[in-house]
């Protein structure tokens, strides 16, 4: 069992930056593969950015070159730097962890999710 707290969110203007934060206590951490997907408004939720165990990536097109996922297994915790963002990035971002390692841009995927932190982008 995985728990998954997010932290992060908020409202800010275009061209900001925000870095989500996501804890995940518990010594299964380093044995997942950790993701965002976020959900906007009257749309279904959306994969972001993965990150594998041993460090590969992967990013929706849309914000490739903005924003940068990380992890830190010694503090049990994934990252989403958020730059440059836009109205279009408003949305809830969750955390995901899926404990058989691959790196899934599927949600199904995907067997443990937080509760959201929602990030409001103002033009």
């Amino acid at each position: 069992q995985v728990q998954l707290l997010e932290f992060g969110g908020g409202l800010v203007q275009a061209g900001d930056s925000l870095r989500l934060s996501c804890a995940a206590p518990g010594s299964a951490f380093s044995r997942n593969t950790m993701a965002w997907f976020r959900q906007a408004p009257g749309k279904e939720r959306e994969f972001v950015a993965a990150i594998a165990t041993g460090g590969s990536t992967s990013y929706v097109t849309s914000v490739k070159g903005r924003f940068t996922i990380s992890r830190d297994n010694a503090k049990n915790t994934v990252y989403l730097q958020t730059n440059r963002l836009k109205p279009e990035d408003t949305a809830v971002y969750y955390c995901a962890a899926d404990p058989y390692r691959r790196l899934s841009t599927n949600q199904i995927d995907y067997n443990y999710w937080g509760q959201g932190t929602q990030v409001t982008v103002s033009s």
